[in-house]
């Protein structure tokens, strides 16, 4: 089958957009939850900032512009000329997502290889970072200039 210019493009602008959303959706969302106190990763959260910055910033602070970064994460994947620094953004708040599994094994891991519900939670971020890089190759793609025609 021969992949046109044209329908290649639309194609990739097509799935870039999905993934766009699908981060916006839960960026936001996930977000908004923790600037009202209603996140069910508030426990996991709080006990991490315990054990990591709680010397630093209150916890409710802490939420509050946690929510606040996760919203603007949201939205700033809906403007791809911000795409590149939405990806340092999302990658920096993703090492911070995943430090639990390492520091808190006892609130993340049931068992040798088993999961915890929390640490279940945590491991589907690897979707968000697949959807981030599809995103990131499609920006990089646009901006080197049209493709050739692919067979």
């Amino acid at each position: 089958m021969t992949i046109t210019v044209n329908n290649y493009w639309y194609r990739t602008l097509a799935i870039s957009w999905v993934n766009r959303a699908s981060l916006f959706i839960i960026y936001f969302w996930f977000g908004l939850l923790k600037i009202v106190s209603r996140s069910p990763a508030e426990e996991l959260i709080t006990n991490l900032h315990r054990i990591t910055i709680g010397h630093f910033i209150k916890i409710k602070c802490f939420l509050v512009a946690l929510g606040i970064t996760e919203c603007t994460i949201g939205i700033l994947w809906l403007v791809p000329r911000f795409t590149k620094w939405t990806i340092i953004i999302f990658f920096s708040q993703m090492l911070t997502t995943f430090l639990p599994l390492f520091i808190m094994p006892d609130q993340t891991w049931s068992n040798f290889l088993v999961l915890s519900l929390s640490g279940q939670y945590i491991l589907k971020n690897i979707v968000l970072i697949a959807c981030a890089l599809t995103i990131y190759k499609d920006y990089r793609l646009r901006a080197s200039g049209p493709a050739l025609e692919r067979q």
